[in-house]
């Protein structure tokens, strides 16, 4: 038995009737020409032919002895009838169809006696263009087992390269099966747990002090570490606090502290409403490019731009800017383990601003000091912590949150969830069928009933959209007004934009008057340099 880290127990424990903890995508897949086989059975046997290199879907949970910590997992052969099933829906079925049965799907909890993941596969599709016949697949895995990364581990692992499925090889071993323990084992190994991760956490902490205590100096400007606990908590503050950018001659200012509240700021029903929405990724690279932003701040742009659509239209928009909550993944190059290894934080998404070109510069500015703060930050946010009493106190805080409706009450942190997730640029194939899509289906939590989730695909910007379908219904709507936001985006002409630098962090004996002739110099290029865009965008 293993038992969860803490981060991974807590979607567990978050998990209600109304905030269901899964995620996984929609996925409409193409046909071999001439296919006329079973594909469930099919893909039934694609599946267990994987099984040996899948141990995150050969795992079950178990509950330690009256639940005084995390649980554990221990090895649970899937039955594959259960985990795979088919849905047939009415002949000539289309996106429409699939994204309803997406909302109705998703509110329902996975069983927790079983490994943690089911396929839903539906028929009765209308065909391709080209007459091929075609099916669509919906997949949930519990977050407590996978993050976003660990999701696309797992799908290189299902998925392959050609419609003829790759060798597996004999040898690949199932590793050392865990089974359970009895009660006084379990005991046993809950103490060890317990006090492994005190022990870590503790180590951690001089770590954590050190680099406080040197974001601290550099925010007095090379003071003593221990200064004074006022600048300390200003600078935690400006972890959250403001970004600011030059556009046009003018300082624009946006406060990342308390968001405005809107219709997404509230508690869940147990309604979901779903829709997928396609963008061309080589377009969208391209026009980023001209404004020397990164996918993150045009996907930020487009999502912005969407949603003052949307509130404009559906009010109110509020006057100041819509604040997202962005995970960032702490994961390291390489890792696949099947583990939650991610942290938050918040973007400003300038849709107070009805200038486009000034949305823009607003939404880099913002990613720019954010993340210069983050890559301190997210060594401090800890997966693991000691969780003795932890489950009785999260399960019961989570219904008594949902139920007294806190959403409602307490201050606004951040409106919408956006969350940008790498993927393959090649075209994929599960047991034979070509993928053409891969929708995120993710997770709205209370107090956040939108969720937009972005996973890069063959070539293209696969965008999920995931709310509460009390709060929000018209995600069929709002997803056309991400692909008119896009189409602003690309029509968006290259401005005079200039991001303010951040103050070099110097001590004050060391700093140092730059010369004149070297101001002089750098003003000049700095003059030139637009003239220089404009010529090569002519060009």
């Amino acid at each position: 038995m293993k038992q969860l880290a803490g981060l991974d127990a807590s979607f567990l424990y978050l998990e209600t009737p109304q905030m269901p903890m899964h995620v996984g995508a929609l996925h409409l897949l193409e046909l071999p020409a001439g296919y006329d086989g079973d594909y469930i059975e099919d893909l039934r046997e694609h599946m267990r032919a994987r099984m040996p290199l899948l141990p995150a879907l050969r795992r079950r949970l178990v509950a330690m002895p009256l639940g005084l910590s995390n649980p554990g997992w221990v090895d649970a052969e899937p039955d594959l009838e259960e985990h795979i099933v088919e849905i047939p829906l009415p002949e000539g079925s289309g996106m429409a169809e699939l994204e309803a049965q997406v909302g109705a799907l998703h509110p329902v909890l996975l069983d927790r006696s079983l490994p943690l993941w089911k396929f839903h596969v539906f028929t009765g599709l209308e065909p391709s263009p080209e007459g091929q016949q075609r099916v669509a697949l919906y997949t949930q895995l519990h977050h407590a087992a996978v993050d976003g990364q660990a999701a696309v581990a797992l799908a290189q692992v299902i998925l392959d390269l050609s419609p003829e499925p790759r060798p597996i090889d004999a040898i690949a071993a199932r590793g050392k099966k865990r089974g359970q323990l009895g009660t006084v084992g379990m005991l046993r190994a809950a103490v060890s747990q317990q006090w492994k991760q005190t022990v870590k956490l503790a180590r951690s902490l001089p770590s954590a002090a050190n680099i406080l205590g040197s974001m601290a100096m550099g925010y007095a400007g090379g003071a003593a570490a221990g200064a004074s606990i006022d600048k300390l908590r200003n600078l935690l503050s400006d972890v959250a606090s403001q970004t600011t950018a030059v556009v046009r001659g003018k300082t624009a200012v946006s406060s990342l502290g308390p968001a405005p509240r809107t219709r997404f700021n509230v508690s869940l029903s147990d309604t979901r409403s779903f829709s997928g929405v396609t963008l061309p990724l080589a377009e969208l690279n391209r026009t980023r490019k001209r404004h020397h932003a990164s996918v993150n701040d045009a996907v930020l742009f487009v999502i912005g731009g969407a949603l003052r659509r949307f509130l404009t239209k559906h009010g109110p928009l509020p006057r100041k800017s819509l604040i997202a909550a962005v995970p960032v993944s702490t994961r390291a190059a390489g890792d696949t383990t099947s583990n939650n290894q991610a942290t938050m934080t918040f973007m400003s998404l300038g849709t107070h601003l009805g200038d486009p070109s000034e949305r823009l510069a607003h939404v880099m500015a913002s990613s720019k000091a954010m993340k210069a703060q983050m890559s301190q930050l997210k060594s401090l946010m800890p997966t693991d912590f000691p969780s003795l009493g932890i489950p009785w106190l999260m399960q019961a805080g989570a219904m008594l949150y949902g139920r007294a409706k806190v959403a409602e009450k307490l201050p606004v942190v951040a409106n919408v969830v956006i969350s940008n997730v790498p993927g393959p640029q090649l075209p994929l194939y599960l047991a034979g069928a070509k993928m053409l899509t891969n929708y995120p289906t993710s997770i709205a939590v209370h107090g956040l009933a939108l969720n937009v989730t972005v996973q890069t695909y063959n070539q293209s910007l696969d965008i999920g959209l995931m709310a509460c379908g009390e709060a929000m219904p018209e995600t069929a709507e709002f997803a056309a007004y991400v692909e008119a936001a896009f189409m602003e985006f690309q029509a968006l002409p290259v401005a005079e934009v200039v991001e303010a630098e951040p103050a070099p962090v110097v001590k004050k004996a060391a700093a140092k008057k730059a010369p004149a002739k070297k101001v002089a110099a750098k003003k000049m290029v700095a003059k030139k340099a637009p003239a220089r865009r404009r010529a090569a965008a002519a060009a």
